[in-house]
């Protein structure tokens, strides 16, 4: 008689025969995130900005939407909740990502895809410069000067939609840029709907330089490319300024740091004229040219090899700018308009509240107090070009980016007003230098959300036609439920979500810093 067999056992599988995902599930993230900006696509129907001749105010829909008081209610809900999901998602979506390696970026171009798509279509939100490019555009192509005439030149200006303080301000923006203006509204006939997706065209252009050259940047730094993206581009506050927002400081954007690869991989010609296109489009970017000629001169270059690059960079640059205002007939005129955004103050940039402080006391005493809060403003400004002196002259070439991110910043954080996309100038300056997983990663979580819930309180649409007797607490009215909701919001993410909280809490091991080149 045979003796039975014994039973085969399965060999045991090891945990290292099945390697766990680098991400764990991002879809539910992603489709977080998709949710939210579709909130934002169907609230902005009631309470985004809509030019006062655009066609859409005829349709039923739009009408109930932003005329009865159910309508505006649902649309500050989506709006608030919308914006917040956003934050939530992007956050999750880092939490998930076990190794980032190549599966991160595929999660991170998927994540900013799906949530770019309704913005794409979405009434704008947070801002209304767009309709200011409109304008300008018109100006053009009526044969007007941006650089010395306002829109408020042009026959029924305020149909066009821009915000007041567009009607007599000069335009600050370069020569690229206006003709974009110019050929976009001659070739729309000045439709608004058209032109808004004609522009949203273009800060996708930008929006796609940086996906490409942000990761380029962070490995030239030993930064991991993938998580610099992530940082960047799937943040919700970068997509609702340039996609949602449609600003144009996505193409300047995108064509600085392009040009900043270039003139850090040794080609600088190329980096000079893509910097150039860049401040063609809005001059902020002029601040990266002594960089660009330090980059130029090389690792262990004396003052005189310095002073040399410099002078050639900016001979190349401004003669490059010479001759675009040539071309147009403006010349130089943007000088004119650079004025414009730095007469203005809030409350949450540092040196605009110590102005607001000195006005309100000084007040107190019969003294003019907004002359003495210029002086503060003035002494920002003193500041900035000291501390852009001080990153110019001081530091190690291998910091190159980085000191251009401190001079960046003390622009931003020494100017009287300071705007969601200056913060966004930012973001990905640091983040390919290195922004470490500890302090440094929660203060961007804590800015995101902040400026995210400004840009949903502050700019909200609420027209005149409303149905109400006081529109004035009509619109304060729309302003606190949508700040209740989107603070509310907020305080759950930081101190109960269970899935959130511990990224406003603890302290993760730190990230590299060290620039490379």
């Amino acid at each position: 008689m045979n003796a039975p067999v014994p039973a085969v056992r399965p060999m045991p599988i090891s945990r290292e025969a099945v390697p766990e995902p680098e991400v764990d599930r991002p879809r539910s993230a992603i489709l977080a995130g998709f949710l939210g900006s579709l909130f934002l696509m169907i609230g902005s129907a009631g309470i985004g900005w809509l030019a006062p001749a655009s066609p859409l105010r005829r349709v039923a829909f739009f009408i109930w939407m932003r005329t009865e008081a159910a309508g505006v209610a649902i649309s500050i809900v989506l709006l608030s909740v919308g914006g917040m999901l956003l934050v939530r998602a992007w956050l999750r979506l880092g939490q998930r990502v076990r190794v980032w390696g190549p599966q991160a970026r595929k999660a991170t171009l998927q994540a900013v895809a799906a949530w770019g798509a309704p913005m794409f279509f979405s009434v704008p939100l947070f801002s209304r410069d767009v309709y200011a490019y409109v304008g300008q555009g018109r100006l053009m192509v009526e044969g007007f000067n941006p650089y010395k005439d306002g829109i408020s030149t042009l026959s029924n200006y305020y149909q066009l939609g821009a915000d007041k303080m567009w009607t007599e301000a000069p335009t600050p923006y370069g020569p690229v840029f206006l003709w974009i203006e110019q050929f976009i509204v001659w070739v729309t006939q000045v439709q608004p709907e058209i032109c808004v997706l004609l522009f949203r065209l273009v800060a996708l252009v930008g929006v796609a330089l940086c996906i490409v050259y942000v990761p380029r940047l962070a490995e030239l730094h030993g930064i991991n490319p993938h998580r610099s993206l992530w940082l960047t581009a799937a943040n919700p506050l970068f997509l609702t300024t340039f996609i949602a927002s449609v600003h144009n400081d996505s193409l300047m954007l995108g064509l600085a740091l392009t040009g900043l690869y270039y003139a850090a991989v040794r080609r600088p010609l190329t980096g000079i004229a893509l910097v150039t296109l860049s401040v063609a489009v809005k001059p902020i970017t002029l601040i990266m040219l002594p960089f660009i000629g330090m980059l130029w001169a090389g690792r262990g270059a004396g003052w005189g090899r310095k002073i040399a690059f410099w002078a050639a960079t900016a001979a190349l640059s401004l003669g490059a700018l010479w001759a675009l205002g040539l071309v147009n007939g403006f010349g130089f005129g943007w000088i004119n308009g650079l004025s414009a955004p730095g007469s203005v103050w809030i409350w949450y940039a540092p040196v605009g509240f110590i102005g607001l402080v000195i006005a309100s006391i000084t007040d107190k005493f019969g003294l003019d107090g907004w002359v003495l809060a210029g002086y503060a403003f003035t002494a920002g400004k003193a500041l900035t070009l000291g501390a852009i002196a001080w990153t110019v002259f001081r530091g190690e070439h291998r910091r190159m980016v980085r000191r251009l991110a401190y001079a960046l910043a003390a622009v931003v954080l020494l100017a009287p007003m300071v705007q969601a996309w200056y913060v966004v100038w930012l973001i990905p300056l640091f983040a390919v230098t290195g922004i470490r997983n500890d302090w440094q990663v929660k203060a961007l979580y804590i800015s995101v959300s902040f400026f995210i819930i400004y840009g949903l309180v502050d700019q909200l649409d609420v027209f005149p036609y409303l149905q109400t007797d006081d529109l004035r607490f009509a619109l304060g009215l729309a302003r606190s439920a949508t700040a209740v909701i989107a603070v509310l919001f907020a305080m759950y993410l930081i101190f109960v979500d269970p899935k959130t909280k511990h990224l406003f809490r603890k302290v993760d091991q730190p990230m590299p810093l060290d620039p490379v080149i």
